[in-house]
C-alpha cells in the first residue's frame, strides 16, 4: 500500500493526509479538523466588544458636551429619529430649558443601554422620550416594548429618582399602517404602566393622530409617511406642553 503525505506542516488546514483507502483518508482529514476546531472556535469566540449601531452618534454628543455642556435641571428630549429631526424643539416650548439628544432609528432598548451616558449625566428635571415605533417594525411585541420601557425607567430612577419621565405614545404611521393594532396595544400597556408608577407620564399623541376611520393621518407626515411634518410636531407639542408647564413651570411664571 502506498501512502503519500503532504510536505506542508500538519497544522495548515488546506493540507491533509492522503491515503489510498477512502475510509482512512476521510478519517485522517476529519481527525485533523477535530484537532483544529478548538483553536478556530476559540479564535472566533474571542470576545469582540458589543458595539451598538448608534455608538458613533452617542460619542458625537459626548464630545460636544465636553466643550459645550447643556444646562442641568433642564428638559431633555431623546429617542428615535422623530426626536432627532425635531430640530426646533426648543422653540416649541418657550420658557423652558430644552435640549435634544435624539439619535438614529433608536429602539427602547437603545435608550436603556445609553441612559447612563445621555440621560443621567445631565440631571434633567424631565426626560421626554419617543421609542417603540422601530421596535414594532423590527418584530418586537408590545410586551417587549413595555419591558424595555420599564427597564429604562428603573435605570433612570436608580440614578435620578426625582426626574419625571414623559413617554410619548407610539404614533400610527401611514408607512406602517399594518402595525396600527400593535401600536394601540403597546400604547395601552405604556399608559397603564405610567398610571401606576410615580414620576412617569404617558403622553397621548395616539388619539389625535388617528383618523375618523381609526387609521393614520397622512397629512401629519412627510413624504415618507414615517416622519412628522410641522403639523404633526404641532400636535406633539400641544400634548407635551401642559406636562412641561406642570413639572417645570416656565421662567416667566416663576417671576410671580
Amino acid at each position: 500500500m502506498g501512502m503519500q503525505m503532504s510536505k506542508s506542516p500538519l497544522l495548515q488546514p488546506a493540507k491533509c493526509v492522503r491515503v489510498s483507502f477512502p475510509n482512512i483518508s476521510l478519517f485522517a482529514c476529519f481527525g485533523l479538523s477535530l484537532l483544529l476546531w478548538p483553536l478556530n472556535h476559540a479564535a472566533g469566540a474571542e470576545a469582540k466588544p458589543h458595539k451598538n449601531r448608534w455608538e458613533s452618534a452617542i460619542r458625537v454628543y459626548e464630545a460636544a458636551d465636553r466643550t459645550n455642556p447643556p444646562p442641568q435641571d433642564a428638559v431633555l428630549f431623546t429617542g428615535a429619529s422623530n426626536i432627532r429631526k425635531w430640530t426646533n424643539v426648543a422653540e416649541a416650548f418657550p420658557g423652558h430649558k430644552v435640549f435634544n439628544r435624539g439619535f438614529g432609528g433608536a429602539q427602547m432598548s437603545d435608550l436603556v443601554e445609553f441612559a447612563k451616558r445621555i440621560v443621567i449625566p445631565y440631571s434633567p428635571k424631565l426626560v421626554i422620550i419617543y421609542a417603540g415605533d422601530n421596535d414594532l417594525a423590527a418584530g418586537k411585541s408590545p410586551k417587549q416594548v413595555l419591558s424595555d420601557f420599564r427597564a429604562f425607567v428603573q435605570e433612570v430612577h436608580a440614578g435620578l429618582p426625582s426626574t419625571v419621565i414623559g413617554c410619548i405614545a407610539v404614533k400610527p404611521s401611514p408607512s406602517r399602517a399594518k402595525l396600527v393594532a400593535n401600536v394601540k396595544a403597546t400604547d395601552a400597556l405604556l399608559k397603564d404602566f405610567c398610571r401606576t408608577n410615580g414620576n412617569a407620564v404617558y403622553l397621548d399623541v395616539l388619539t389625535p393622530m388617528l383618523s375618523a376611520q381609526d387609521g393614520p393621518r397622512p397629512e401629519l407626515f412627510g413624504q415618507d409617511g414615517l416622519h412628522l411634518n410641522q403639523k404633526g410636531y404641532a400636535i406633539w407639542a400641544s400634548i407635551i406642553k401642559p406636562v412641561l408647564d406642570r413639572y417645570d413651570p416656565p421662567a416667566s411664571t416663576n417671576q410671580y
